[in-house]
């Protein structure tokens, strides 16, 4: 298990307890959120996805290239367990927003349509889950997005961003773009608002911010809140 020693300070697993976190979407970001959370030394993590690694996967995902073949969430239950001693919950399933679903959920899913469809029908107005985060990624940054799925104005704000999937950046043959540190950067700061979110709760920190645009080329981070 993960000696939580060096971040007791800044983030305590025995405090946080079994809480459930569940990430939906296992790919570039979603995987980076997965190890992390379990290297903070939360344990009650469920993981949705229904894909398999491909080739293409490994330059910017966590997986090797011996996991090419293996379902994703099979690969990564694998891995967090080698590397923290955490058994994650793998959940080889397309969400539709009919799943039971925890206080805190990573929306990660390869298409906008599909976040639009699991907020809609399994997180906006569920009193059980208290802080939904997604995020967004281009080549060289990307957008963190913090919601509360019971407040109304952070709901239309977080509604108003929404855009169709036949906007999103490509690459010149068509695939979507996606860069291996720049997902492991919008990860990290993905996981440090739930962070943030337990210190709120805790008085140790002030609001969370609601939008949180990231642009590293050159480095630059404005954070927002929804009015």
């Amino acid at each position: 298990m993960i000696d939580p020693l060096r971040h007791m300070s800044v983030f305590s697993p025995d405090k946080w307890g079994t809480r459930r976190v569940d990430v939906i979407g296992a790919g570039a970001t979603g995987s980076k959120v997965v190890i992390s959370l379990a290297k903070l030394g939360i344990t009650n993590i469920h993981v949705w996805d229904f894909d398999t690694v491909e080739a293409h996967n490994i330059g910017n995902q966590l997986f090797g290239n011996d996991d090419i073949g293996k379902l994703k969430v099979d690969a990564l239950k694998d891995i967090v367990l080698r590397q923290t001693g955490t058994s994650i919950t793998a959940h080889n399933e397309r969400v539709d927003g009919k799943q039971e679903l925890g206080s805190v959920v990573f929306l990660l899913t390869d298409t906008m349509s599909s976040r639009k469809e699991i907020f809609a029908k399994g997180l906006k107005f569920k009193a059980r889950t208290k802080l939904v985060i997604e995020t967004r990624m281009g080549s060289n940054g990307g957008r963190i997005h913090v919601v509360n799925p019971s407040k109304l104005p952070e709901i239309k704000g977080w509604e108003a961003t929404l855009y169709d999937d036949d906007t999103a950046e490509v690459s010149s043959c068509g695939t979507s773009i996606s860069v291996g540190p720049t997902a492991g950067i919008i990860a990290e700061m993905a996981v440090w608002q739930l962070i943030r979110a337990f210190a709120i709760e805790n008085g140790d920190d002030d609001e969370l911010d609601n939008e949180i645009l990231i642009n590293l080329c050159p480095p630059l981070v404005l954070p927002k809140k929804f009015d």
